[in-house]
């Protein structure tokens, strides 16, 4: 069994889609996905700077194409039910079309509304988010609450981001919980809570609109890290999801039950590389970030897997 992981928002870097876009067939590609979420993502992969690939409306698509960019090689190397597949926040979209609920266009199509729509929503109210380093995390999750702050994202042991009113997460950082460390983060809202309604209302009716198949392959939740194969029931969880925290350490959690041979960690790799390095040593990551990793991960597809290893919606 494989698996493939697929970051969110804050692992883009300028230039991530250059290599890929020298083959001809790949930035023709990238050129329809464009078309399909109204959005130059030619240039914001290749020539955009820092800010402006950092802006959400942007980040958002150009992060599920640079992980979608490697699934037309990579699908046919695993067979049906034969992997898992998970996403961290918006990288979500990308894993449901890695576990064919998604088709790739429209999976970067619900991005870009989704982007945009979130990016409408931080400028209804002051907010942002911080990360929680360290602590005891009923500690940290009790002085988050004191301060009517939300745990957003919970990354890993000792890893949560808090999301919520500015002036908040200020007096978060001034008196942070007992043995943490609170590293304000740069972004305009706060994701994950529900400061983001409106954008949920929006990509919600978006969702309606586009066809989501039964999964041929294992897709986490990242809601509870639990397997989901119904396709009415990932779209409410991809929607609600948008107001709701990531739970990406359940999704490391059951990760590790499922201990796959190979996990793939898709472009940018390296956030969830590391995450999940951390928390499962034993398991054998292999990142892809460029065209050139792709030869790799296909050998290392290729190859006999462990025998008594079975995927299904029930594990």
């Amino acid at each position: 069994m494989f698996a493939f992981i697929a970051p969110g928002q804050g692992s883009q870097t300028p230039g991530m889609l250059a290599p890929w876009l020298r083959d001809p067939a790949t930035a023709e590609r990238v050129r329809a996905w464009s078309q399909a979420a109204d959005l130059d993502l030619v240039h914001l992969g290749t020539k955009a700077p820092a800010a402006e690939i950092a802006r959400t409306e942007h980040t958002q698509p150009l992060l599920v194409a640079a992980g979608l960019l490697a699934h037309h090689a990579l699908a046919g190397a695993v067979r049906p039910g034969g992997a898992v597949a998970a996403g961290h926040s918006v990288g979500e979209l990308t894993a449901a079309a890695y576990a064919g609920v998604l088709e790739p266009a429209d999976a970067v199509r619900l991005a870009a509304i989704r982007g945009r729509a979130m990016a409408e929503a931080c400028a209804e109210a002051a907010t942002s988010m911080a990360a929680v380093v360290g602590g005891e995390q009923d500690e940290v999750l009790l002085r988050i609450a004191e301060l009517e702050l939300t745990a957003a994202t919970f990354n890993g042991p000792g890893q949560i981001v808090a999301a919520g009113a500015v002036d908040a997460l200020e007096q978060l950082a001034a008196a942070p919980p007992a043995g943490a460390t609170v590293k304000p983060l740069s972004v305009v809202g706060a994701f994950h809570t529900p400061y983001m309604e409106s954008a949920r209302r929006t990509f919600a009716a978006a969702a309606e609109a586009v066809p989501f198949a039964p999964p041929t392959q294992l897709l986490l939740s990242n809601s509870d890290g639990a397997p989901v194969d119904d396709p009415a029931e990932i779209r409410r969880r991809l929607v609600q999801q948008v107001v709701s925290p990531v739970r990406w350490d359940l999704c490391l959690d059951r990760l590790g039950e499922l201990s796959p041979d190979v996990t793939v960690s898709l472009p940018p790799a390296k956030t969830l590389a590391n995450l999940l390095k951390r928390r499962h040593p034993a398991l054998d990551v292999l990142s892809v970030n460029t065209a050139r990793d792709v030869a790799r991960a296909q050998e290392r597809l290729a190859a006999p897997v462990r025998e008594g290893v079975a995927v299904h919606a029930g594990v």
